[in-house]
């Protein structure tokens, strides 16, 4: 009796997720990890996705929910996505809502009447629709908005300029550095998996081969780099997309297919960021960019587009160049290039600092519970 006593009043974290693809598993898990110290038990909860061991132990959560519903299935009302998460929500004392991306936001505000919930944003223009607007505007008392960027918390607070600031706030997205760093391999390991030479300097890249990722640009700059670049410079890509094979005809126009390689899909990439001599980023449009704090795990050299998350991240601690600029991003290049160990090793540890300082757990922790939460949950109670 005492047990179920205890279990009643434990405070649980509601986590509400489209799904589990592509970062949004680690996207969870660094919200689960928030909490690990605290007394909270978390609950993730996917819309989307079949029950998958793998997305049970990524998730690092309490108690984790599949509801396995279509895509189509949550479009418009979402009334049935709605429903199932009200049950959730009454099996339990959660005390807050933490839900990625709009349409779990909508769900888990209206499947409560009172959860305090946190909306979290990954991407721009999220409120430029005038019914989300209203939508945010009418549940504005529990709710609060954060960007995974200052540049993503901009956009929202451009499109919701009544709201107080504090009502829209960053909250980086990071990594377990310890962890990330445990599970790199070694640089010649790396360059064996890959199948590339020992000795070349390579140029690394890791995202899909999709227009917002802008590897036309990529390609152009390091052709236009490579008079200046060490002799046994090679590009490596890693990724796929819908790009792959105008990218693979954009190498062949330049005469450079032995300079590039297309790696394809890999998972886990972050583990083989070692085999690169400097990680280049040529994003138009990047919401964080998660690959950048992981290229400062591996202590890699960074070279990236100024794009605004970009400009934010690797400011002060890399090379930057202005987006869709090709000889920009070959003049970086080719700087890099030049770099002695030592100053390859100070850039490394700028990197290093920054990204404990701003893009890990530890940091993420600190300012969620003491600057974040307590402005969500006190205006809950008025």
């Amino acid at each position: 009796m005492v047990s179920e006593v205890k279990e009643a009043a434990q405070p649980w974290v509601l986590q509400l997720c489209h799904g589990y693809d592509g970062p949004f598993l680690d996207c969870a898990r660094q919200y689960a990890v928030l909490f690990k110290e605290s007394s909270y038990r978390v609950c993730t909860v996917y819309l989307t996705g079949e029950p998958n061991q793998d997305v049970i132990t990524g998730s690092a959560s309490d108690e984790v929910i599949f509801l396995n519903f279509s895509s189509r299935e949550i479009r418009g009302l979402k009334l049935s996505a709605i429903s199932r998460v009200r049950q959730i929500i009454r099996s339990r004392n959660f005390g807050l809502c933490i839900a990625h991306r709009f349409k779990p936001t909508y769900v888990a505000v209206l499947a409560s009447t009172q959860l305090p919930t946190i909306g979290v944003q990954h991407a721009f223009g999220v409120y430029k629709r005038k019914s989300r607007q209203l939508f945010a505007r009418f549940f504005r008392k529990r709710l609060l908005l954060l960007g995974v960027s200052d540049a993503v918390r901009d956009d929202v607070r451009k499109c919701l300029p009544s709201w107080p600031s504090e009502r829209i706030q960053t909250l980086y997205n990071r990594i377990d550095v310890a962890a990330l760093q445990e599970q790199q391999v070694s640089r010649d390991e790396a360059r064996r998996f890959f199948g590339i030479p020992q000795g070349a300097w390579v140029v690394g890249n890791v995202g899909r081969l999709h227009p917002d990722k802008d590897q036309d640009t990529l390609i152009r700059g390091f052709a236009e780099a490579l008079p200046a670049l060490p002799d046994n410079a090679l590009l490596l890509i890693v990724g796929t997309g819908r790009l792959g094979n105008d990218l693979l005809d954009l190498v062949r126009s330049l005469g450079i297919e032995k300079r590039v390689v297309f790696a394809g899909h890999v998972s886990h990439a972050s583990r083989y960021f070692q085999a690169f001599d400097v990680f280049a980023l040529s994003s138009a449009n990047e919401g964080f960019g998660m690959v950048l704090a992981e290229a400062m795990a591996a202590g890699v050299p960074i070279v990236s587009s100024d794009s605004k998350a970009g400009r934010e991240i690797v400011a002060d601690v890399g090379m930057l160049f202005p987006v869709k600029d090709k000889q920009g991003l070959a003049e970086a290049l080719a700087l890099t290039g030049q770099l002695s160990d030592e100053e390859r090793a100070a850039k490394a540890q700028a990197g290093y600092t920054k990204l404990r300082e701003c893009f890990s757990d530890d940091a993420a922790t600190y300012r969620f519970h003491e600057l974040i939460l307590p402005v969500l949950l006190k205006n809950a109670e008025k």
